[in-house]
Order: structure tokens, then C-alpha cells, then sequence
């Protein structure tokens, strides 16, 4: 158990710090313009964390930490992260655009991008640390 919460934490760590950087400084303009009919003047919070933490978690229960025990390949772990991340801002994305009217279609190509690469580097990333942390 102690072992998952490693890997929990590893990739916890490294998505704050990428989505921190992607929502704070990148992408801000970005929603703004396409979304700013949509966007509330302040974040929730509670559903932000809670966003974050049930991603985490699966996450790192279906890629960070069969990664770190089981999958010898960096590359292996990267294309799962990739899928998995594709997979759940599709989810997200294209349940907005099938429901939510004048939903900007650039806004599901951007986020379905982002998703894929910064889960796939999550995934990466916190794998190496686990493995450097491990010897």
C-alpha cells in the first residue's frame, strides 16, 4: 500500500506542477477567448481537487504503478499515459461538444492535445522518479 501512495504522490507532484504551468501561464489567453461565455469568475475549487484527485488515481493505479513494478519499457509506459489521457479529456471534450451549444470545436482539438501529452509525461516522468528513488 505504502508503494501506490509513492506512486500516487510521484504523479500528483508532476501534474501540479505541468497543469499549474499549462492553466497559469499557457492556456489562460486561450480559454478565455473561446470559452469566456462559459467561464465562471472563480474556480471551484472543491471540484478542481476533486477532479484532480480521482484523475490521479487512475492514473496511478493503471499506468504510474504497474509502470514503476511491471512495464521495463519508458516508451510502453508513455503510449499508455497517452491513451489514457486521450481517452478521459475526450470523454470530457466531446461530451461538450455533442451537448453544450456553440461549444468552439479548437477547444476540443487543444484540450484532447494537452490531455494526451501532459499524461503520457505524468505517466513518464513519474515512473523515472519512482525507479531513481527506488535503487
Amino acid at each position: 500500500m505504502a508503494q501506490f501512495f509513492y506512486a500516487y504522490l510521484s504523479a500528483f507532484g508532476v501534474m501540479t506542477i505541468l497543469d499549474a504551468v499549462w492553466l497559469g501561464f499557457i492556456a489562460p489567453g486561450f480559454y478565455n477567448k473561446h470559452l469566456g461565455f462559459l467561464m465562471s469568475d472563480k474556480p471551484n475549487w472543491i471540484a478542481a481537487i476533486a477532479f484532480y484527485l480521482i484523475y490521479i488515481l487512475g492514473v496511478s493505479t493503471f499506468i504510474v504503478y504497474p509502470g514503476w513494478k511491471n512495464i521495463k519499457s519508458t516508451l510502453k509506459v508513455g503510449l499508455l499515459g497517452a491513451l489514457f489521457g486521450l481517452v478521459a479529456y475526450a470523454t470530457y471534450d466531446l461530451s461538450n461538444q455533442a451537448t453544450i451549444k456553440n461549444w468552439p470545436l479548437i477547444v476540443t482539438f487543444v484540450d484532447l492535445l494537452w490531455g494526451t501529452i501532459l499524461t503520457s509525461v505524468v505517466c513518464i516522468v513519474a515512473v523515472l522518479i519512482l525507479k531513481f528513488l527506488n535503487k
